[in-house]
């Protein structure tokens, strides 16, 4: 392991792969703020198309980031984005100056989504990956019923909530945080299986699973009781069925400025700043 690797593992993250990088692609939410701000990085860096470029740098919010990574999964094209929009937990500061240095000095972290299989009542089976999460959430005023396993076994016959969601690491500070679902290290091999404002079992509060399990969800009462299925943004209703496990062979890259990786990001997230 080389000095600047080993100096990278200890800051949390892996060393740039951009330190020649030359070729920017340059995306923007579509916002005033992030059209003006890459509109004066485009004059200043010059601009390659995405085919073509060594890195995207995607300027706007996390919505913005969690697109450029659908769009670019798989393709191993590291993304840097720079805050434009509100929250920001995915993005770096916005800074004009200094880019090149900061994409050769950036910590790259590879991010394994999740590989939804929904059937639907119908028959149809459809398939979305999700950065963040897949939710399945009632579609009508009462509460849906579910029945969940693991590796194809039986581990709750019925529960009775709002819905259920299983996060990556990644993900494990956004919906799944909020549903009060633990937050996960980024290197942690696992992910997480968290109830939606679950009715019973009342004290039922989820489970951790190992990241090579495979999640089924099957709906029962699914004509009186109709549940939709959501991967990151893509959803799919009146679903029957839902299988769930991570794609391992896929990955996406996101790179962080020095000190503020997604590693620290999640680390600092568990102790409320």
């Amino acid at each position: 392991m080389s000095a600047d690797t080993q100096q990278a593992a200890r800051a949390g993250g892996a060393a740039s792969p951009l330190a020649h990088a030359r070729r920017i692609a340059f995306l923007s939410s579509g916002t005033p703020e992030a059209d003006e701000a890459c509109g004066r990085l485009r004059a200043r860096y010059g601009e390659a198309a995405c085919e073509d470029a060594d890195v995207i740098v995607a300027l706007g919010g996390d919505g913005l980031m969690l697109q450029t990574l659908h769009r670019f999964m798989g393709a191993q094209k590291p993304i840097y984005g720079m805050n434009r929009g509100s929250v920001g937990f995915l993005m770096n500061e916005y800074q004009e100056d200094g880019l090149l240095d900061r994409l050769a000095q950036a910590h790259a972290s590879t991010i394994h989504p999740l590989l939804m299989s929904a059937t639907d009542v119908s028959g149809r089976t459809m398939t979305a990956h999700a950065i963040n999460e897949v939710s399945l959430l009632r579609q009508s005023y009462q509460a849906a019923k579910l029945r969940l396993s693991i590796d194809g076994k039986e581990r709750l016959a019925e529960l009775i909530a709002d819905g259920v969601l299983v996060s990556t690491p990644a993900g494990s500070t956004a919906y799944n945080l909020s549903a009060n679902g633990p937050i996960l290290p980024l290197d942690a091999p696992l992910m997480t299986l968290t109830p939606i404002s679950a009715f019973r079992p009342r004290r039922w509060r989820g489970a951790l699973l190992p990241d090579k399990a495979r999640v089924t969800i099957d709906v029962l009462e699914s004509d009186k009781r109709p549940v939709s299925a959501v991967a990151d943004h893509y959803e799919i209703r009146h679903v029957a069925r839902v299988e769930i496990a991570m794609d391992h062979a896929t990955g996406c890259v996101i790179l962080h400025d020095p000190g503020h990786s997604l590693e620290e990001r999640i680390l600092r997230e568990q102790f409320g700043y």
